[in-house]
């Protein structure tokens, strides 16, 4: 059988073959590539020589066909997962986690990993050669290069349960998210909905085959204006529920499966030698210690608390005026936009017009342009795997050189997880001797056109796109020489301020002028609204903060716990997020059971980064708005020693390389208004 993932790519920029690739081409191609990986090591393994070019660059070679099959598959997984996808993503997931244990625990290549590593210094490395090097040999020990031979079978049993465990948790998420429908029947029942959102309802209802009524799912773009804008209390509570509770003693019940992921990640973290889980994940961190993220937890806790206790006093006294006394998790997101509209004099629906998808997008290039002299072509020969899927060439303005391929998909499907995130599907950096431009992806899922109205963002939305292109900026602009330190292969609480400073531009007159039009009249974004949209970064963000911390605490405890103490989730949980709960919690929910983002991606015991990184986003775009925030210095110096430098060097020497000195947790409670 032909199979395109065992052929080099033919299309333009050595694109990679969507168009070809079939959920029956993975498990003959990874074993065939593996098959060859092993023979080739056979030879490395008997080689005598442990000099770095040996050692690092001809092993990298090796394993890049199993790489290159391994990344289509995950992207494919998280993106378009069909049922045959699915089906063998268990397999898949257990035969790499088996083949990376052959290399990591293998003695005769760890000897020679540490062989090459206790020469460094004699081998006349640049910095980011001594980087790799020493990434390589701290990667070895921690998948358990120096355990005794009976611990190694240990490891390799975890890792392979655990790399099952993580996929069952996320599917059950998938699973339990596309099972679950709202149905409306009564037109009385959509009080308080926009007309936009009716039509999404009605068009979801007639492609469920339920023509005639309106349906809402647990997908963001459905579900959230439901909950912001429904007069309807007992479906909000309805609507909630069935969200929080999706993965929680139901058919797609998470519980065992996440006492179990924290049973093996405790067990092999001691193995090691670690006392938990969460010491083993913050050595490689910024934070460096539990003790240290909890102090920083506690200290945004004490700040953010007194605000956010105003900011649900003010809801209570609203929600008063209609009777409610008892203010619930599912009335706050309605009374929100209430008084948002009160305070502010503005809501969602009335900046929807003005955040057109193509515009918002078109805009989005046009800052990249003013701060880095980038600029994207769309092209239309490049094979993709949905039809929802456009693909840009980017070019350096200045050198006409080419930087990278750029992927956008932005809508929801039944085959696609939630979320948003922005995906390296090629890293920039060596390929066979020969560095190579990055494929960089984002995904989304954006509230989609309807028949009559193309894809009105809300500012949530537009916030997000921007957060996941600052990802893609860095994985675009990274400028290394070794795959695994590109872009953002960064300590985890460092990755996010590419991202997160990227929000800020939203926020600026500067910034919206070039893309905040209204959609029918082409009129700009009148001054007014800019400012609302200005004020509105500080609005509820008390509320907003302690809702950050209550995922962070979470994720601390369960990773420092003892796992057998925990018996039951829902106690758990509820013990540990009191102090950050302000509302109650609604009988037989749970917020642990699909969370996704520490138990089956890479946030375990690193959730608390998105605040570490908002203390460092808040205090670079300080930085940048005292010269003016399309200055070109700053920013070629922000893409100089943040963007292009990857993991080549200490991010704390990369931060005050850029900024001239260490982050001030000051510049984040300035913003969000908490000082």
């Amino acid at each position: 059988m032909q199979n395109p993932l065992l052929e080099t790519p033919k299309a333009r920029h050595g694109a990679y073959p969507f168009d070809k690739i079939l959920p029956e081409h993975f498990l003959p191609a990874l074993n065939a590539a593996i098959e060859t990986a092993k023979g080739k090591l056979e030879t490395f393994k008997n080689d005598k020589r442990t000099d770095f070019q040996h050692v690092v660059v001809e092993k990298g070679d090796i394993t890049e066909q199993v790489d290159y099959i391994a990344g289509i598959f995950f992207n494919l997984h998280s993106a378009e997962c069909s049922d045959e996808l699915e089906k063998i993503s268990p397999e898949v997931s257990e035969i790499l986690t088996r083949f990376g244990n052959d290399i990591s625990l293998d003695p005769k290549i760890f000897m020679k990993v540490k062989a090459c590593y206790d020469t460094r210094m004699n081998q006349g490395l640049n910095p980011e050669e001594m980087t790799i090097i020493e990434k390589t040999y701290k990667s070895f020990v921690r998948n358990g290069a120096l355990l005794a031979e009976s611990e190694k079978d240990q490891m390799r049993v975890m890792d392979e349960k655990l790399a099952k465990l993580t996929l069952t948790f996320s599917q059950n998420v998938l699973k339990a998210t596309n099972d679950y429908l709202m149905e409306i029947t009564n037109k009385a029942d959509l009080d308080g909905l926009p007309e936009g959102v009716i039509e999404a309802a009605a068009e979801l209802a007639e492609k469920k085959g339920k023509t005639g009524s309106w349906c809402f799912d647990l997908n963001v773009p459905s579900m959230l204006p439901f909950m912001t804008y429904s007069k309807k209390r007992d479906l909000r509570k309805t609507l909630l529920t069935a969200s929080s509770s999706k993965t929680f003693n139901t058919k797609y019940d998470n519980q065992e499966t996440l006492k179990e992921i924290l049973k093996l990640r405790t067990e092999r973290a001691q193995l090691l030698g670690f006392k938990t889980h969460a010491d083993y994940v913050l050595e490689e961190r910024m934070a460096m210690s539990p003790k240290k993220v909890m102090d920083f937890l506690e200290e945004l806790l004490s700040k953010a608390k007194p605000h956010a206790e105003k900011d649900v006093a003010r809801l209570k006294k609203l929600a008063a005026e209609d009777g409610i006394n008892d203010l619930q998790s599912y009335d706050t997101a309605y009374y929100s936009e209430i008084l948002k509209k009160r305070e502010l004099d503005m809501d969602d629906e009335m900046l929807r017009p003005y955040f057109k998808l193509e515009n918002v997008v078109d805009g989005i290039f046009e800052v990249a342009k003013r701060l880095y002299g980038l600029t994207f072509k769309e092209v239309f020969d490049v094979p993709k795997y949905h039809t929802d899927v456009r693909t840009f060439e980017v070019f350096d303005e200045a050198t006409n050189a080419f930087v990278g391929l750029f992927y956008t998909d932005f809508f929801p499907r039944p085959t696609k997880r939630g979320g948003a995130w922005m995906s390296g599907i090629k890293e920039q950096g060596m390929y066979q001797g020969k560095v190579e431009r990055p494929h960089i992806m984002i995904v989304c899922n954006f509230t989609k056109p309807t028949k009559t109205k193309p894809s009105l963002l809300t500012l949530d939305e537009v916030l997000t796109l921007y957060h996941e292109f600052g990802h893609a900026l860095h994985g675009l602009l990274s400028k290394v020489k070794y795959r695994d330190l590109s872009g953002t292969n960064v300590y985890w609480d460092f990755v996010e301020l590419p991202s997160q400073i990227m929000e800020n531009w939203v926020l600026e007159k500067e910034c919206l002028d070039i893309f905040a039009v209204h959609y029918e009249t082409g009129e700009k974004i009148p001054a007014d609204l800019v400012q609302k949209i200005k004020a509105s970064g500080k609005f509820l963000e008390g509320m907003g903060t302690l809702r950050q911390l209550t995922f962070a605490f979470l994720d601390m405890a369960y990773h420092t716990a003892d796992p057998n103490s925990i018996k039951d989730i829902g106690e758990f949980e509820t013990k540990t997020v009191d102090r950050t709960t302000l509302l109650p919690k609604i009988p037989g929910t749970s917020i642990s059971t699909s969370f996704s983002h520490i138990f089956a991606g890479g946030y375990s015991a690193g959730y608390y980064s998105y605040k570490w990184a908002e203390v460092l986003d808040a205090d670079a775009f300080e930085f940048f708005q005292t010269s003016g925030i399309f200055n070109r210095e700053v920013a070629n110096k922000f893409r100089e020693f943040i963007l292009e430098k990857g993991g080549t060097e200490h991010p704390m020497e990369l931060y005050k390389k850029f900024r001239g000195q260490e982050p001030d947790v000051g510049a984040l409670l300035r913003r969000a208004g908490l000082h």
